[in-house]
């Protein structure tokens, strides 16, 4: 059955360029309506140019879709709004939120000045929050909702001189982990993207001719499948890079239970506590994900 996302109405921030730019248009190719959002900052967050979100509007108006266009602040949280608005005064719903907007100020920690890591904080995570906590509401009102909130392996890996990119692309994967929970029972499913391509961010760790091999249109159709209906799981973090799909996971093992422990009684049992063997993803501090899956499956 075809993925199609007719009658939808989507947000993507960071939808002026590269990742945001793709995922925003493969939405509209399959039918969605959408809110192309971009503060039109440059590498460094600095600056800003309303015409980057309206060209991309522009793109999807051509080849016959409805977009419009939004030059907002996600790390504003009233800007932010503004965005949901203007979703809701056009199409009258909401149905898709993408949290992409994003930019680099890599530093080592000891050379990274204070406002290098808070510049970062407000677009990557507290642009999220903002952005879903207006749209939320919406979504609990509709009873249906996706989101996908654009991580990175430097959160979940870690990647040198990125400790302020790091934090906040791992606080994503914290703030999907509470929403999956809150949006479980409205029909709200969350996830986490982990995008590898050839973007103007990444663009001088990669040679020129990965370009076409690395397209970020090659990563789109992952959010595209997580952004409808089809999908009905949440809490998943994708990876996504060059036509190549995966999953990352947190898992849990069973513990291993020590009477009035020392610190000596840690270190001989650590290779028991530190395997993975038989560990397995989690749907929450109480629930394995296939306890949660079960659960659901039960007549109510």
């Amino acid at each position: 059955m075809a993925i199609r996302l007719d009658g939808q109405a989507a947000l993507v921030t960071g939808a002026g360029r590269g990742l945001g730019r793709s995922f925003a248009l493969d939405l509209a190719r399959h039918g969605a309506k959408v809110v192309i959002n971009d503060y039109g900052v440059g590498l460094d967050g600095r600056g800003g140019d309303p015409s980057v979100a309206e060209a991309v509007a522009d793109e999807i108006r051509a080849m016959g879709g409805e977009a419009i266009g939004n030059a907002g602040n996600v790390a504003s949280h009233e800007d932010a709004y503004r965005m949901v608005k203007a979703a809701m005064d056009t199409w009258g719903r909401l149905d898709i939120v993408i949290s992409n907007a994003g930019f680099l100020r890599d530093r080592t920690i000891h050379n990274m000045a204070e406002d290098d890591w808070a510049a970062i904080i407000a677009t990557h995570l507290t642009g999220a929050y903002n952005v879903m906590h207006h749209a939320w509401p919406v979504f609990r009102q509709q009873r249906y909702g996706r989101a996908v909130f654009t991580s990175s392996n430097a959160g979940y890996l870690g990647n040198f001189g990125q400790s302020n990119y790091g934090s906040a692309k791992a606080g994503l994967i914290g703030l999907m982990n509470v929403l999956k929970l809150e949006g479980d029972k409205y029909n709200v499913m969350v996830n986490c993207l982990g995008p590898g391509s050839f973007t103007r961010m990444t663009a001088a760790l990669m040679p020129g001719d990965r370009a076409a091999q690395m397209s970020p249109d090659l990563v789109a159709p992952a959010v595209t499948y997580l952004c409808s209906p089809d999908c009905q799981d949440s809490g998943y973090i994708i990876e996504a890079s060059g036509g190549a799909f995966g999953r990352v996971a947190i898992v849990e093992n069973d513990r291993v239970q020590l009477s009035e422990p020392t610190a000596d009684d840690v270190a001989e049992h650590w290779a028991a506590i530190t395997d993975l063997e038989k560990a397995r993803p989690m749907w929450s501090i109480r629930q394995t994900l296939e306890q949660h899956k079960a659960e659901k499956q039960q007549p109510r």
